[in-house]
């Protein structure tokens, strides 16, 4: 069940061992893959679904002026691999174009077994900005333009990576010392502040992650103003900064798979009205794109996943 380093890293940091504990409660000793309480995403009438990544309903609800009227839903996952896992394994999508900044897709197609009429992975691409390694909003919104035009007839699934972090705002001022939050070398740092490798303080980061949705928001506006049809704008899951988790209350930072505290499940879900489009199912088109397993792991580390 568990490898012998997985023990290791538990018994060497008491946050991860209760954070496992935590994790065995909301899944039911893992009886269960993905939080059975959340909505089918793809089953909700929607001709565009716009993903920020890891963006949480409350600070959704105060930060964005994005016209439209604001709903909120329960995810099936804590992380983008469990929401993939919960709404998308072994089903057919031929009537959506999935246009991406995150490479879990790809990662774990094999596992999913599920097929789009068209992937395009911004991500493999020059759509990789390597000063911030991380795909930023304007070219997630740039890749989109270009999918609705190429696909008129398709739903379009839009996988935007913030707010998640990297965060992409000069916060140099608030990290300045050599236990900071964020180091612009180093990938993986809510796992360190769980462990305790890194300190910062809650205010200093929250402010940070708050910063990459405003950030990100006017793209998203922009985008929305040239879509056609009926747009949700939701996220794939939320995040901790810091907050208590259940039913052992420890401090927990990020976003671990399998534990459905509010904070990490309630997502904004914002209708936004257009003139409907027709959509049609098509057979996938042959253009699988592939890349080298190292550049998929380097993506995913200077993304924060460790």
């Amino acid at each position: 069940m568990y490898s012998l380093d997985q023990l290791k890293r538990g018994f060497a940091s008491p946050n991860l061992f209760f954070r496992e504990a935590n994790r065995l409660y909301h899944r039911r000793l893992n009886t269960r893959t993905h939080n059975i309480s959340g909505i089918d995403v793809f089953s909700e009438d929607w001709d565009n679904l716009l993903l920020l990544d890891a963006c949480r309903y409350d600070m959704f609800a105060e930060q964005s002026d994005l016209r439209g009227q604001l709903e909120s839903r329960i995810s099936r996952g804590s992380s983008t691999a469990e929401f993939l896992k919960g709404n998308i394994r072994d089903r057919e999508l031929h009537d959506t174009v999935y246009i991406t900044a995150n490479p879990q897709f790809y990662r774990l197609q094999d596992q999913l077994g599920a097929s789009f009429h068209a992937v395009e992975n911004v991500w493999m691409r020059e759509g990789w900005d390597e000063d911030y390694n991380t795909v930023l909003p304007e070219t997630m919104t740039a890749a989109a333009f270009d999918a609705a035009e190429q696909y008129p007839d398709k739903r379009l699934f839009i996988h935007y990576i913030q707010p998640h972090y990297p965060f992409i705002v000069d916060n140099s001022e608030l990290f300045d010392n050599e236990q900071a939050f964020l180091k612009p070398d180093e990938a993986g740092s809510w796992h360190q502040l769980m462990t305790g490798e890194l300190t910062a303080s809650r205010n200093d980061v929250w402010r940070a992650y708050r910063d990459n949705l405003s950030r990100t928001l006017p793209h998203v506006n922009e985008l929305l103003d040239g879509l056609e049809g009926k747009s949700v704008v939701s996220s794939d899951h939320g995040n901790m900064v810091g907050e208590r988790a259940y039913p052992f209350p420890i401090r927990e930072w990020g976003h671990p798979r399998g534990i459905y505290t509010e904070q990490l499940v309630k997502i904004p879900w914002l209708v936004i009205q257009g003139e409907r489009r027709e959509i049609v199912s098509q057979p996938p088109l042959d253009e699988h794109e592939e890349t080298d397993d190292d550049i998929v792991a380097d993506r995913l580390e200077q993304l924060g996943y460790v």
